[in-house]
């Protein structure tokens, strides 16, 4: 009996995570954008999904054991954190305005500028670490977590799950509308789109700093 009772207070622990991650990480942010740009372009795809993973488990199981603590140890740091994100999602539309507003810049040039990997998995951890809403959204699932008593690490694994299905998701939808971007005005668009975010989520975080 208390084994079925443990089991089914994981899996309800592990549904509401799920569901939970799912409406936290399912959007078009900064870190998303970032993700369908690169698979577009056939860019160091699968080692990106893998970087974005494997940060995002070792961050939520982090905030089911006390993430929060360390926030209210040192609450300087979330100021740090959101000016420094604020600063790269700027800089971020600003490269993305300047290749959409590029005439010249079709699909050759963007072949030719194509990021090294270790570029793409530094702009993957940016998108990551340097994102405001990342950390909101951990504080979030490691607060929601603790109602879940013994069973709250069925949460987190529920969170991790949704958010391996969002970068899938990402990954395959990015390789799947790659032959319309073959055209050069596709690209433009796309930027245009991209520092249209980039730009509202940074002027949102700051105006939220002031």
């Amino acid at each position: 009996m208390f084994s079925l009772v443990t089991t089914s207070s994981l899996f309800s622990a592990w549904a509401s995570g799920a569901l939970t991650g799912l409406g936290l990480f399912a959007v078009v942010g900064a870190q998303s954008a970032f993700i369908l740009r690169q698979g577009l372009m056939r860019s160091h795809l699968l080692s990106i999904l893998l970087t974005c993973g494997l940060i995002d488990l070792v961050f939520i199981v982090g905030s089911v054991w006390g993430l929060q603590r360390i926030a209210l140890w040192f609450p300087w740091l979330s100021s740090v954190i959101l000016w420094f994100g604020v600063a790269f999602l700027f800089w971020y539309a600003f490269q993305s305005a300047r290749r959409a507003l590029n005439t010249d810049s079709g699909v050759v040039l963007v072949k030719q500028v194509m990021p090294s990997r270790r570029a793409a998995l530094l702009g993957a951890i940016g998108f990551s670490l340097l994102n405001p809403h990342f950390w909101l959204d951990m504080m979030v699932v490691g607060s929601l977590a603790h109602n879940f008593g013994d069973a709250r690490q069925g949460f987190a694994a529920g969170a991790v799950t949704a958010s391996l299905i969002w970068l899938v998701v990402l990954g395959v939808g990015s390789r799947l509308f790659a032959p319309l971007f073959d055209n050069p005005r596709a690209w433009r668009l796309l930027d245009g789109g991209i520092a249209i975010i980039m730009a509202c989520l940074a002027f949102g975080l700051a105006y939220k700093g002031i």
